[in-house]
Parts: C-alpha cells; structure tokens; sequence
C-alpha cells in the first residue's frame, strides 16, 4: 500500500495570491491560510520583499513585542506595459502593480497601417513614457495589447480582424519581444473592457456582466461566473457580426451580408447621415450632432439602439447577466442608445432573465480597455507559478 504523499507547502507566489487578494493581510493570516511555520511565513516573506512586491507597514504604535502590520502589495514593485488599439488611435499607458495609470499618452495610429509601421511606433511610445516615468526597462514585468478584431488568446494570434486585416495571423509577442523580453497578452479589445469595468465597477457583487461596444465595430465581452468567457478559440461575443431582421441586401466588410455591424455600427451611421445631407465624417460627429439634438441624428442612434437590442435580447436569454454595460464611441450618446436597446430587450428577452436586469453606460469610458488590459496582464505575470519563477527555489521543507 502506498503512503499518501504530503502536501507541498504553499511557495511564495501563493502567498503573494493571498496578499494581493485581501485574503491574508498579516502574518498570522498568512500562516493561518497555509498552514506555514512562522519562521517559513518568514522565509516566504523575505523572499517577497526581496523582490519589491511586497511591503509590510505598521499601523499601530508597538505594545512590547512586534509593532502590528500589515502586508500590502507593492505598487512599485515593478510596471506593465499596456496598448489600446482603436481603428485610428491608441492609448498607450505604463501602469503599477495594482493596474493603476503611471502614465499615458493617446498616439493617432491607424491599424490599417499594418503591424510594421503601428508595432515599432507602439514601442517608441513605450520607450518615452518609461522615461517621462522614470521606470528603467527592466522593472517592466508584462506587456498587454488590446486590438479591434478576433484574437485567439492562446496563441496570442490575431485572426482575419475584418477592420485591421494586415494584422491577419499576426503573433504580435515575437515582434515585441525583441525590445521588451516579458510575457505579451494580446486581447480583443472589447474583452479588456469587460474585464476593466467588472474589476474597478461590479468586483465583489457582480459575476454575471455582458460588456458591448459599439463604435466603428460592435462586439461583447463576457463575464460569466466571474471569468471572462473567451470561447473555445477567442471568438466569443462576436455580436456584430449576427444577422438582423430588416438587413437583408446590405453588404458587411465580413463578407456576409446583414450583419448588426453593417447597419449600426460607425460607418453605417455615419453614411447614413451623410446621405440626409448632414457634415459628418467621424462617429464622434454622429454623436455630437444628437447631443445637440439634430432631429436625424438622434433617429440614426435610437434605431441603432433598437437594432443592437434585438441581437442583445438573445444573449440576455442565453447568458442572463446581472449588468449590461455599454461602452464605445457611440455609447457617449447613450441618451438615445440606452432606451433603444433598453425597449427592444425589455419585450423580447424572457422575464425572469430580465427582472434585475441592469443596462447602464460604462462608468470608465475610455479608461475600461487600459484597465481590463493590466488586469490581464497582472493576473498572469502576478500568478504564483510566474512570481516562484522569478528566481528563487519555490519550495522549501520547513512546515
């Protein structure tokens, strides 16, 4: 008969885990959690510290033995590197190590460029704000990408983006890697988002979240069960590109025809307009021209809004979020967008799907794609199996 094998006692990186999530606070947590010795809580501790990732701070005047404290997450422990690319424009940001904003700056990329003018540029940008910063390159742990299009997450491999297609089966980590030797996410960007307004927003109370953006592509980003649900190769929440009831005839850059996307995404109302002779060549133009009340802009976004809430009426009653969040440029006129989608999901999505239904506008805008990506990239550079790959043995025989 065999032994049972003991327990491996828990390395470093898990309890960098438990720290980080709020899990364990002191050392006696900590020893609590893990069923560590205090001297192996010590070694752990040292360890941590050692790497800048962790800080202990007292918080009250001694009584005679160790004065209290608590163990935090270093924010400055080191930086991650973070780009939003948007059809023809990108936020690049370095932030901390809890996903807090350093620095950023905007850059008018077009993706439509390709990757061999946008990545060098992208890295430039990197580069300078490092410096503004004052962050050496070598303190950089992670670098995450968020793109308009398909990305199978995996292989971090952008597949047929209809919007960007010379990025088509583009592995972006090689060509960052060159200038910057760490672990690259690359993320659709509507995904960011989703993981972006569930951490900062709903963390803690909503695990049940559809995040949609609509501005020159529409698409869903999915938390279910607080994960986000990526699908089997990274196509999930491919919204935009469902067909709806009155699209027949109407061409998509997809290649199909009647796609949500080719009737209310950005360029269908911008074309729309255009032809009942209003000035505009941008979706921001549609939607300041219905922040202003022009009778024909607000009708292009209502009806945009109703026909994104046909398609979202079928993913209320497949995934039956708690919130729907609605992001994008167009978003920024949800004074129209909301109640159309609001009036169509509300009659034909089932009741019990949507009785604590809420359907509200992203509360971080823009900010959501920045923070969704360093969430991203945390989760994965900040996991124990890559904090106890950082340089030190992960296992020791103290108990």
């Amino acid at each position: 008969m065999q032994s049972e094998r003991a327990p491996t006692p828990a390395s470093a990186g898990t309890v960098l885990q438990l720290i980080r999530t709020g899990a364990a606070t002191t050392r006696t947590e900590v020893g609590r959690a893990t069923g560590l010795s205090r001297s192996a809580v010590s070694l752990r501790l040292d360890q941590l510290t050692s790497r800048g990732l962790v800080v202990e701070r007292s918080f009250a005047p001694s009584t005679g033995g160790r004065r209290p404290s608590r163990l935090e997450l270093n924010p400055d422990g080191g930086v991650v590197l973070i780009a939003s690319l948007g059809a023809t424009r990108a936020r690049v940001a370095v932030c901390d190590l809890t996903g807090t904003v350093v620095l950023e700056s905007r850059a008018d990329l077009v993706v439509g460029d390709g990757p061999e003018v946008v990545v060098p540029a992208l890295l430039d940008r990197f580069d300078e704000l490092l410096e503004k910063c004052g962050r050496d390159p070598g303190e950089v742990l992670g670098l995450g990408v968020s793109v308009p299009g398909t990305v199978e997450f995996a292989a971090g491999r952008i597949v047929r983006p209809p919007i960007m297609p010379a990025w088509d089966e583009v592995v972006l980590a090689p060509l960052v890697r060159a200038r910057f030797p760490v672990p690259v996410l690359v993320d659709n960007d509507v995904n960011v988002m989703a993981l972006g307004e569930q951490y900062a927003v709903h963390r803690g109370q909503v695990e049940d979240l559809l995040f949609v953006k609509a501005s020159t592509g529409i698409g869903a980003g999915i938390i279910a069960g607080g994960r986000l649900q990526r699908g089997a190769l990274g196509a999930a929440g491919d919204i935009g590109h469902i067909r709806v009831h009155d699209g027949a005839g109407v061409p998509c850059h997809c290649g199909l025809e009647g796609c949500l996307e080719a009737l209310a995404g950005g360029p269908a109302l911008i074309a729309q307009l255009q032809a009942a002779g209003l000035s505009v060549s941008h979706l921001l133009d549609v939607v300041e021209q219905a922040q202003d009340g022009q009778a024909e802009a607000v009708r292009v976004v209502r009806e945009a809004g109703r026909r994104m809430g046909e398609v979202l009426a079928g993913a209320v009653n497949l995934l039956n979020p708690a919130v729907m969040v609605l992001g994008g440029d167009l978003a920024r006129a949800e004074e129209y967008l909301l109640p159309g989608i609001r009036e169509v999901v509300y009659q034909r999505s089932n009741a019990l799907a949507t009785r604590q239904l809420q359907i509200v506008a992203s509360a971080l805008g823009g900010r959501a794609s920045v923070l969704g990506s360093a969430v991203m990239v945390l989760d994965e550079v900040l996991s124990p199996s890559s904090v106890d790959a950082m340089g030190w043995p992960s296992r020791h025989p103290e108990r």
